[in-house]
């Protein structure tokens, strides 16, 4: 069986900015999705940003921290489709919870 892998997509509308993540969100994929977005985040600093959990399997303690820090630069709306992508929106957004990671 191969790894899976992270799959990020910045969709840019004129108001708006969606993050897609798809797939497992660990270790080098956290550092990745951190990366990208120190790069990318002066550029959408007037818009309003989602972050697309929905076909997020899987995030360790180092996704779910990059996670927590774009949402709390940016109050982003999160959305979720399933009971394992809604419970990492709300590790996500909570202010004290030590992540733990969860597959689905």
């Amino acid at each position: 069986m191969g790894r899976q892998v992270l799959r990020i997509t910045l969709e840019e509308k004129p108001d708006a900015v969606v993050l897609k993540l798809e797939g497992r969100l660990t270790g080098p994929e956290a550092v990745e999705l951190g990366r990208l977005w120190e790069e990318q985040a002066p550029a959408f600093a007037q818009k309003k940003l989602s972050l697309d959990l929905r076909d997020t399997t899987f995030a360790d303690a180092d996704g779910i921290r990059i996670l927590k820090a774009i949402y709390s630069q940016t109050g982003a709306a999160i959305l979720s489709g399933t009971p394992w992508t809604q419970y990492l929106a709300e590790e996500v957004a909570s202010k004290n919870s030590q992540p733990a990671g969860t597959e689905v």
